[in-house]
């Protein structure tokens, strides 16, 4: 049976049907052939598998029942499954699973959760390169001499028997590492916050960390040791999953065990209390109905039961007041232990740097001594140089008094240029009014010199 939302994929929506019957052939023999139709091949159907996988679709697959939503189960179940209306059944599917996995795209279960190598380490360089170039001449001598099998000569079905399994597809566990990243971003004020049994783990994060689903009890593994081993944001030492907020504080102490369950108490202390108190609203609910059917043996025997849930209440309360202030106090106490260690880191660098040399005592009077008669020397100097400009300028014979005089005079001369070229304009204008001032008006010409003597 195939997956009845396969058309509303995006891979799917944004191609045609013409494409996709092209996507759905077997190209296993087109690697070498035509490697970019090959490698466009296996991303298309990289990017429909996250698609499928990250939304439940692969059926109950998980331990707990659940579908998988980081983990490919690479079954010929799933050809089927693939299958499209007026196209069929994905032929290469399983040539585009193992080169996958040859990408590190995939990753096997099993391989991913014990192994003690990141996977984004590429290995020891040395053996790489001897793999390169002794292997790869080897394996080649070697088909040709047809003692082993070349990549693209295995049919589907033979590939498929090699590379059944569980895998882990990275891309996803990377895109819900990041957004529990950001979940947590600010996160960690106390050390109860930093702390999870597995379930509490699973119950926080696993509906956020992808839309619109759950993980299940198997991807919330993977994403544990995705974050404790690349990203190194987690430790976990059996039930225990610990955020780290320092560099230093990569192991599980006997307190964190303690914090953890003190926080686990106070949990399901609560989880008690909202229980309880559903069960007495519920009670008061059945004496009001029995009250007014008038049924009063039934409302007498369920105001008795409402009695034993006040006084069972009560008493949850006094202890979840108690196993919160006690927690309150262990977490006071266990954040005055960093804070002393940090008094004491500071304290070890603060005499780490007072105790270098050039900060004792004597050094800093030496150099202060020093540092004086440098600037007595300086000013020593400064003064003989001036004392030498002075000197040099009376054997040069100069007189500020000739100097200053010989300033007035070209200050005189220059404001006497400066009246005789305004004299000189106001002729010119002159002469220019008398060329264009009519024979009947002398009277008015010969009193224009005048005027203009006068204002001059």
């Amino acid at each position: 049976m195939s997956y009845p939302a396969l058309p509303a994929l995006p891979t799917y929506v944004s191609t045609s049907k013409s494409r996709l019957q092209s996507l759905y052939s077997d190209i296993h023999r087109q690697k070498h052939s035509n490697p970019s139709s090959f490698h466009a091949y296996v991303d298309w159907w990289h990017a429909t598998l996250k698609d499928v996988i990250s939304r439940g679709w692969q059926g109950s697959d998980g331990s707990d029942g659940t579908s998988n939503k980081l983990i490919l189960g690479a079954r010929r179940t799933l050809v089927d499954k693939l299958r499209y209306e007026g196209v069929g059944k994905p032929l290469g599917l399983g040539t585009t699973i193992a080169e996958m996995r040859r990408n590190n795209d995939l990753i096997p279960l099993s391989q991913f959760l014990t192994s003690q190598q990141s996977v984004y380490d590429p290995g020891w360089l040395p053996y790489r390169i001897a793999s390169f170039v002794v292997g790869k001449p080897l394996w080649w001598a070697m088909e040709q001499l047809d003692i082993v099998r070349s990549e693209d000569s295995y049919t589907e079905a033979e590939t498929w028997k090699k590379i059944e399994g569980d895998y882990v597809m990275l891309g996803l566990v990377v895109q819900a590492a990041d957004t529990l990243e950001t979940l947590r971003d600010g996160a960690g004020a106390s050390p109860a916050d930093n702390l999870y049994t597995f379930e509490e783990f699973r119950r926080e994060f696993g509906p956020k960390v992808l839309p619109g689903v759950v993980l299940s009890e198997m991807d919330t593994k993977v994403l544990i040791k995705y974050l404790e081993r690349e990203r190194r944001v987690v430790v976990q030492k059996g039930d225990v999953i610990k955020f780290v907020t320092a560099s230093h504080d990569r192991e599980v102490t006997a307190v964190d065990r303690g914090i953890l369950e003190l926080k686990t108490a106070v949990g399901n202390l609560r989880e008690q209390v909202d229980n309880i108190q559903n069960k007495i609203d519920q009670t008061t609910s059945n004496i009001s109905n029995a009250l007014r059917q008038q049924r009063k043996s039934i409302a007498l025997a369920e105001l008795r039961f409402k009695k034993h849930l006040d006084d069972m209440l009560s008493k949850r309360l006094g202890s979840l007041h108690n196993l919160e202030s006690t927690l309150i106090s262990v977490e006071t106490a266990a954040g005055d232990v960093e804070i002393m260690k940090t008094y004491e880191s500071s304290t070890a660098t603060l005499k780490a740097i007072l105790s270098h040399p050039s900060l004792q005592r004597d050094k800093i009077e030496e150099t202060l001594d020093a540092l004086a008669a440098s600037n007595a020397d300086a000013r020593e100097i400064d003064d003989a140089i001036r004392m030498g400009g002075d000197i040099v300028a009376v054997d040069a014979g100069i007189d500020d008094t000739e100097i200053e005089a010989e300033l007035n005079a070209l200050v005189e001369e220059a404001e006497k240029e400066r009246d005789e070229a305004v004299e000189q304009a106001v002729l010119e204008k002159l002469h220019d009014i008398e060329a264009h001032v009519p024979q009947s008006a002398p009277v008015q010409a010969e009193a224009a010199p005048r005027r203009t003597a006068e204002a001059a």
